[in-house]
């Protein structure tokens, strides 16, 4: 790798050349990830595209008048001092604050670059460019703040995040539910079966365990091949069967943990307090989240689980 104050005026042009013709690349690849969902926002960075390809070209017109029509291939990876970029590809689905804070920070790089560029510039035309550009790259730096503005303005901003919301729901909060509930209630009847049966804490711990990561399995394959996304807009299958399995297994674990505790009598009572615990945060997420009156919510969650609960201790008693 290059250092900069090793590089040439010509290079120097070059590389600029170089990091308007990737920012451009990049704002399109933002504005393709976020057209679907919003809409509003894919306009403005298909703006700031536009804006980054008018750069390129009078950089390239200065450049050609002065050293010609070979430009050395020299990108940012070849100069020490860039901060390296993930690419957009690799970050998908592309969250809107994701977006913003990738590009001020994208832009407040490329406007330092112009800056310690035109220090460099012995012709006064192209230093004049160079300054030119870092303070319109400085107005690019409040893209984020500019974007809210503008959707605030118009409304779109509240529809944004009322899509975001959606989105959340949708991929996040609905297989991470199912998960909780499947793991915290069909958990139940094995653990307090085995713990009434045996009056073991050692013995009830095991089975939970057990119960819980098979159900985190279970739960986490079943919701990764119900369906890809595609159609729904749920989101990438195998990380909702992650989120999915993953609390499937907390939501067992939870009551299966206190009996690692010797004493059957205490472990057994802070179990059922914990079952409690989580059956009211079933109930708060039903409400908060899949607007599920909380009365309603409660009583379906809690009727369920103390079924399952009698249940196994039912079982275990016999």
């Amino acid at each position: 790798m290059r250092t900069f104050d090793s590089l040439s005026e010509r290079e120097i042009l070059a590389l600029a050349i170089s990091l308007e013709e990737q920012d451009g690349r990049i704002y399109g690849d933002f504005a393709d990830g976020v057209r679907e969902h919003y809409p509003s926002t894919a306009e403005a960075l298909e703006r700031m595209r536009e804006e980054e390809a008018g750069h390129r070209d009078r950089l390239l017109g200065i450049y050609r008048q002065r050293f010609g029509e070979h430009i050395p291939m020299i990108s940012r990876e070849h100069v020490r001092g860039f901060i390296a970029r993930r690419p957009v590809w690799l970050i998908r689905p592309l969250g809107l604050d994701q977006v913003r804070k990738q590009a001020a920070a994208m832009e407040a790089e490329t406007r330092q670059y112009y800056l310690k560029a035109a220090q460099r510039a012995s012709d006064v035309s192209t230093r004049q460019l160079l300054n030119d550009l870092a303070d319109e790259e400085r107005k690019h730096e409040s893209l984020a703040e500019h974007l809210e503005r503008e959707q605030e303005a118009t409304g779109q901003r509240e529809a944004e995040e009322k899509t975001q919301r959606r989105l959340f729901v949708l991929q996040v909060v609905q297989p991470g539910l199912a998960g909780l509930m499947d793991g915290s209630v069909s958990t139940l009847a094995p653990v307090f079966a085995a713990a009434f049966a045996t009056h073991n804490s050692l013995d009830a711990f095991r089975v939970g365990l057990a119960a819980s990561i098979g159900a985190g399995i279970s739960m986490g394959f079943a919701e990764a091949l119900s369906d890809d996304g595609a159609l729904t807009g749920r989101g990438h299958p195998w990380i909702r069967g992650v989120v999915c399995g993953l609390m499937a297994t907390l939501g067992g674990v939870g009551h299966t943990l206190p009996y690692l505790i010797r004493s059957f009598g205490t472990a057994t009572t802070i179990a059922v307090m914990i079952v409690f615990v989580e059956l009211a945060a079933i109930s708060w997420i039903r409400k908060h989240y899949m607007d599920t009156p909380l009365l309603s919510a409660a009583f379906q969650v809690v009727v369920g689980g103390l079924l399952v609960f009698l249940t196994g201790i039912l079982i275990g008693s016999a």
